[in-house]
């Protein structure tokens, strides 16, 4: 029989250097359990329950039957961007050429795409913490220094125009945000963003990566871009996708609206690692950002039904602070008041541990705040049914009381 085990060969000191994805592991793992028939509870993954919209699938259909299979043109076809380019107009205000958008496998690559174009080795990037797990990661494959700058509860978890200026130096390249924000659902106020940009237009050769995946899952009302403030439009790469708000994360679409000469950069980027995205996949995203935003009320209804639920579950866990988040789908509760503590002799000392720990002994997955810059909390998935929310947080609040 052939031996099909290797000794581990030598890898980069790149791949050395990066994490895996926190929520990625952790979803693993969870399947893994789950596999061994294990009744595994999962808040770990940021994903819609729900399934495709059927307009968005007869869209796909017709394009599997128009034999729209071939190559596309790297930054995406002519009519897709046309139609995001009319989507940044109506729903932000932005107005984006076609050949000012470039659409990619994901969001997440148009974040990469964009820090690759952008970072040379030693620059910094700031990254308003809790962030989201893969910034930091994709900032050290270009050579850049990611540089955390602190909120934490007390804020909402919101970085102030303060706390951003007293953190650029003359190294600082880029700044990357989400709002509303993965992990902790905060939503950045016209205010808010109004501020931040009056510092960033103050420093040359500064650019922005706003991240507005979650643009409409936001129960505090319309947020504007910051690309929509003076100065803002000429240094700011605005990413969006179709995957959350149309539960197609699955089909793997991203874009970004950029200043051209940015857009450029980002599809010869792509050019050289993934070439255009999906023709099919491509043909289903110009439906939805074509779609009455108004279409997603009711999954944001629901949304909204399991964020007051699971508020007023983990609102009754003695010793956990919450926030109620005006965005996204995510709770990123504090739980420092739990570690230090033990179970059988188990000491939890850390955040991962925690989430460890719940996992083994409650069943329940959760996904370590450690990853996300802030080492106190937790984040928990409401992209799930309420009966596995009421669940969930039952284990969790097992699992924390029994520790000693």
């Amino acid at each position: 029989m052939e031996n099909t085990t290797t000794t581990p060969g030598r890898v980069s000191r790149l791949l050395e250097q990066l994490t895996e994805s926190a929520t990625l592991a952790m979803a693993r793992l969870s399947r893994e359990l789950t596999q061994q028939g294990l009744d595994i509870v999962s808040l770990s993954l940021g994903e819609p329950d729900f399934d495709t919209p059927q307009f968005i699938k007869d869209a796909a259909h017709r394009a599997i039957d128009q034999n729209i299979t071939h190559y596309p043109p790297v930054n995406g076809f002519l009519d897709v961007r046309k139609a995001i380019s009319e989507k940044f107009r109506r729903d932000n205000g932005l107005d984006y050429a076609p050949e000012q958008i470039v659409v990619s496998t994901g969001a997440k690559q148009s974040i990469a795409n964009a820090v690759l174009a952008l970072v040379n080795p030693g620059d910094e990037v700031i990254m308003p913490s809790p962030y989201w797990v893969s910034y930091s990661e994709m900032v050290k494959i270009a050579g850049g220094t990611p540089v955390e700058v602190k909120a934490d509860f007390s804020s909402d978890f919101k970085v102030t125009a303060a706390q951003l200026e007293k953190a650029i130096t003359p190294r600082t390249r880029m700044i990357i945000f989400s709002s509303p924000c993965n992990p902790t659902g905060s939503v950045l106020s016209t205010e808010e963003l109004a501020a931040w940009a009056e510092v960033i237009t103050r420093h040359s050769e500064l650019y922005v990566i706003s991240d507005e995946i979650y643009e409409f899952i936001n129960y505090a009302g319309k947020s504007p871009s910051i690309a929509t403030f003076p100065g803002m439009y000429e240094r700011t790469i605005t990413v969006n996708g179709v995957s959350k708000a149309f539960a197609m994360t699955g089909w793997r679409i991203g874009y970004i609206g950029a200043p051209r000469w940015i857009a450029d950069a980002c599809t010869k980027m792509q050019g050289q690692v993934t070439s255009g995205t999906g023709t099919i996949s491509q043909m289903a995203a110009k439906a939805a950002v074509q779609a009455d935003p108004e279409l997603i009320h009711p999954m944001l209804e629901t949304f909204r039904g399991r964020r007051e639920l699971m508020h007023r579950l983990l609102s009754e866990i003695p010793g956990l602070q919450v926030n109620m988040p005006e965005g996204a789908f995510y709770f990123f509760p504090d739980i420092h008041a739990f570690l230090g503590k033990s179970y059988r002799g188990e000491r939890i000392e850390t955040a991962e541990a925690l989430s460890m720990y719940m996992l083994r002994h409650f069943l329940v997955a959760t996904v370590s705040g450690e990853s996300f810059g802030d080492p106190r909390c937790i984040r928990l998935s409401y992209a799930a049914s309420e009966s596995d929310i009421r669940k969930a947080c039952g284990r969790i609040k097992d699992a924390l009381l029994a520790l000693e």
